[in-house]
């Protein structure tokens, strides 16, 4: 049930004339009254032939002309209208139900209190099965206003009781982050000009876009204006940027000039001081060592960033840090990916949107790691390799899962939605991704052999798994990845149970396609000489005491030989 309180407006009887009228496509059938704040001596025009319009709004402005006539100052926001609609599959209710369910409403509202009888004056019009009109004067009977603020929130909390109570569709509670839907005057334009957006929504979509390239907000509007966007920048009188406002190519007003719109009525995240608060955040000191044992290209560099992402989910300013800069990696992805996925990533960016969001504020420095990859992915000049994409939308799904459950456990119904909506495209995009590369590895899958000595392993590191995982048909691709990962060096027994550990497979609906990714990316650089580092921290340690190390004399050894793989007699 949705009950949508409209802008206060100051003509209550051509309100009424719409409620009684026949509507835009003679939609209104049997318009008459169900419930008011009193039910004798009201003109219903419905059900009494000699009842007008004119009596009726008269009876429902009588506190406000009074109260016009004592005080100078005239009231013209005095109109209060709430249609209150069920959802299409809910049964149809009888003017008694219809009844109640507007008293409550008006209850919640702050416009009736239960038990004041000085409260405003207020009627509910039904005129088809499925809502109600309500219609109240805010003066009150004592000459008082109500008092509405935070009305929206009561009477959405009395809406989902009221669902309950009634056993209608059960909605999502709202926490007003939602973007404000487009209006039905910018719906028009935009069909009138061959739009397949509005312009809020496209300005909305152009900005988070940009996000991902930007280390600051003055960058940010300087990307938009070279992309062909109008921007209006406010300044203080030191040129310090206070704000901006957005326009798009040819939304004109009727004198033709550019229709601009601040960046708070684009989206509610897309303020200036939220977007400063995104873009400027001071990365801590990166120490060299670090720096030395990043991955080389930067989809190497997401997946280790996503890896850490639910390191940072324990606090809630970090958790939302992390989730908003997860909505940014996925855009950056989308417009790198191959052009066959960017369709279907760029809908599992928008969808995200609405997850990025919430009343908690975000610690954004606390997600610097997982910006800094986005950034780095929007710069490259060079695409992904398919393993290393495959690998990367593996991490996306999961962090998006990740990002569903923190929604869920805070109880924001909206945000858990739209992750759980992002994972259906970002699933697709996955499932396509692997599919090559499954395709080529399970081409030279090892030996029966080899397989049957991995698939020991497999049940050792990861038992509870290990039927699913050796009945997947991606298992041969996978045994390929093992023993490709122990030629390297590395012990298949132990690169599955970090795998297993960083993603859950209870939740995967093929584990081993989600090891192939995880394992590909963990074991692409050879396992190292562990006697080797030993040999070189022992010569960096010496150096710096100025005394001679071992490996400074000279020496003679064999050359090493390299260790067979157990699975190449």
């Amino acid at each position: 049930m949705i009950a949508a309180i409209k802008p206060a407006g100051a003509n209550t009887r051509g309100l009424l004339a719409y409620l009684y009228g026949p509507g835009r496509h003679d939609e209104h059938l049997d318009p008459h009254i169900v419930a008011g704040f009193a039910t004798l001596g009201m003109p219903d025009p419905g059900r009494n032939p000699d009842a007008t319009l004119t009596q009726l709004a008269r009876h429902l402005d009588d506190p406000v002309h009074l109260r016009n006539s004592e005080f100078g100052k005239k009231i013209t926001d005095h109109v209060w209208h709430c249609p209150v609609r069920a959802a299409p599959e809910d049964r149809h209710l009888s003017d008694t139900e219809w009844a109640d369910i507007a008293q409550r409403i008006v209850v919640a509202a702050g416009i009736a209190p239960p038990g004041d009888d000085l409260g405003c004056r207020w009627i509910a019009v039904r005129h088809a099965d499925d809502h109600i009109h309500i219609l109240a004067t805010t003066v009150r009977e004592d000459g008082r206003r109500p008092r509405l603020h935070g009305s929206g929130i009561r009477v959405g909390d009395a809406c989902r009781k009221i669902e309950t109570d009634y056993g209608l569709r059960q909605l999502k509670k709202g926490d007003r982050t939602a973007g404000k839907r487009p209006t039905q005057a910018e719906m028009h334009k935009a069909q009138r000009l061959g739009w397949e957006q509005t312009s809020r929504d496209w300005l909305q979509d152009r900005i988070r876009a940009t996000i991902p390239h930007a280390s600051n907000a003055e960058e940010l509007l300087a990307y938009l204006e070279a992309d062909g966007i109008a921007i209006k920048p406010r300044r203080g009188p030191s040129g310090d940027l206070l704000g901006y406002a957005a326009g798009r190519p040819g939304d004109l007003n009727k004198d033709g000039e550019q229709i601009f719109h601040p960046g708070g009525r684009i989206a509610p995240d897309l303020t200036l001081p939220k977007l400063k608060a995104r873009l400027e955040t001071t990365a801590p000191e990166e120490h060299p060592t670090a720096r030395r044992q990043r991955p080389t290209t930067p989809w190497h560099q997401a997946i280790d960033a996503l890896d850490t992402l639910h390191q940072g989910m324990a606090d809630e300013t970090h958790a939302q840090a992390h989730i908003t800069a997860l909505g940014e990696l996925i855009e950056a992805t989308a417009q790198k990916a191959p052009d066959h996925f960017r369709a279907e990533l760029r809908t599992a960016a928008r969808t995200f949107t609405r997850a990025q969001r919430s009343q908690i504020r975000a610690e954004n420095e606390a997600a610097h790691t997982l910006r800094r990859a986005a950034r780095d992915i929007a710069h490259t000049a060079t695409g992904p390799d398919g393993s290393a994409f495959a690998a990367l939308l593996a991490a996306l799904v999961w962090a998006t899962i990740v990002s569903a459950r923190w929604h869920e456990a805070k109880n924001h119904a909206h945000q858990a939605e739209a992750a759980r909506q992002t994972l259906h495209h970002l699933h697709a995009a996955a499932d396509h991704a692997l599919v090559p590369v499954i395709d080529t590895l399970a081409a030279r899958q090892p030996s029966d052999q080899a397989r049957r000595t991995l698939a020991h392993d497999v049940r050792a590191a990861v038992p509870d798994h290990a039927d699913r995982i050796l009945t997947d048909p991606a298992w041969p691709a996978l045994a390929t990845v093992l023993a490709d990962a122990e030629a390297g060096g590395h012990k298949p027994h132990q690169l599955l149970k970090e795998a297993a550990a960083r993603r859950k497979l209870s939740t995967a609906r093929q584990p081993a396609r989600v090891l192939i990714a995880r394992i590909q990316h963990a074991s692409r650089n050879p396992a190292p000489n562990r006697r080797a580092e030993a040999a070189r921290l022992r010569s960096v340690s010496a150096s710096a005491i100025g005394t001679p190390s071992p490996n400074d004399q000279p020496r003679t050894t064999a050359a090493p030989t390299s260790q067979p793989s157990r699975h190449r007699r």
